[in-house]
């Protein structure tokens, strides 16, 4: 698959939580020549079956991203905002961000602040207005807005914003291509508003009732001067979820994973982060509890209009998806 363009295609949709319409009508585009059935819940999930005989397996990867959204429009035309997700000041400081609407501006921080003292109130979106008229002539108080930084590739990495968790939802459509024998009932979940507390995999699990479930996110890599909150590095190969703070992976879908990655040779290793969570936090508390774990793709400066990931371990991360996926399970017997 080639990562890049399909990085930019979903960042080309307007996709922020809680406004994921466009990005999902494109995920299930793609992903229909590859599905028995699609459909899209009313939280606005996207579910792609893939119908077996065998035990119920729920992959997730949310589609959402961070964003901003208007909160005031001054005289001079200028716009406050508030955030969507964990969106912090520094990292998105005179970068561009676009509307749904195709209106563009730059972030800018207001004159009497310091840099050291800056927090989101502080900051505001040029998007050069004339007047407040002409401001709300373009946008309206609660629209949404993106970053419009480009993606690129080096020789061996993918550099764009919203990896988080798009490079995923590209993992989970490359698998979904490649899957040729498997008894497993499939359920390829491209979920909403994960970046807000994990909302959309709550009902989604809910509703499918999975033996298994198996979160695609990515987690924190390694960085200069790391303070090893977490465990992974790029180019580490497939991050096998041990432990993050929203869930304790099930010890056999440790297991399992870690197996079928030494059985077909797949670059791996374990995945430990101390902060930050996935929406396995949410499926594995469904219902009566689900055998849940993860597989996570290393990423460097999350959040950012700039995050970084080893196209290495993004393949790694696909082919022990689709390993998984074609695995013959037995039915889990109920604890008792």
């Amino acid at each position: 698959m080639d990562y890049l363009s399909v990085v930019e295609m979903l960042n080309a949709c307007h996709g922020p939580a809680g406004d994921e319409r466009q990005i999902a009508s494109t995920i299930q585009r793609l992903a229909e020549p590859y599905a028995d059935d699609c459909w899209t819940d009313t939280m606005g999930n996207l579910i792609v079956h893939k119908k077996g005989s065998g035990p119920k397996v729920m992959f997730a990867a949310h589609m959402d991203s961070i964003g901003l959204i208007v909160t005031h429009i001054d005289e001079a035309g200028y716009l406050s905002f508030g955030k969507l997700g964990g969106v912090r000041p520094e990292d998105i400081l005179h970068t561009p961000f676009r509307f749904k609407n195709g209106v563009c501006g730059v972030v800018s921080l207001r004159k009497d602040v310091a840099l050291k003292d800056m927090t989101i109130a502080d900051l505001y979106l040029d998007i050069g207005a004339r007047n407040a008229a002409h401001a709300r002539h373009l946008v309206r108080v609660g629209d949404t807005a993106v970053s419009r930084m480009p993606a690129f590739t080096t020789e061996t990495r993918l550099v764009a914003p919203y990896l988080d968790n798009r490079i995923s939802c590209a993992v989970m459509l490359d698998a979904l291509s490649h899957i040729r024998t498997y008894t497993s009932d499939l359920y390829f979940v491209f979920t909403v508003q994960e970046e807000l507390g994990l909302r959309g995999s709550k009902p989604a699990a809910y509703a499918i009732d999975p033996d298994y479930g198996i979160a695609v996110d990515v987690t924190r890599g390694d960085e200069v001067e790391d303070k090893k909150v977490s465990s992974s590095v790029l180019g580490g190969g497939a991050a096998v979820k041990v432990m993050d703070s929203s869930v304790i992976a099930h010890p056999e879908m440790v297991q399992t994973l870690e197996c079928l990655a030494q059985e077909q040779r797949i670059p791996f290793q374990r995945d430990v982060m101390v902060s930050g969570g996935t929406d396995a936090g949410s499926i594995h508390m469904s219902r009566a509890g689900v055998r849940t774990g993860g597989i996570s793709i290393p990423c460097r400066y999350l959040h950012s209009p700039t995050e970084m990931v080893d196209l290495g371990d993004v393949t790694a991360a696909a082919r022990l998806l689709t390993a998984f996926a074609q695995k013959n399970f037995k039915e889990p017997e109920d604890v008792r």
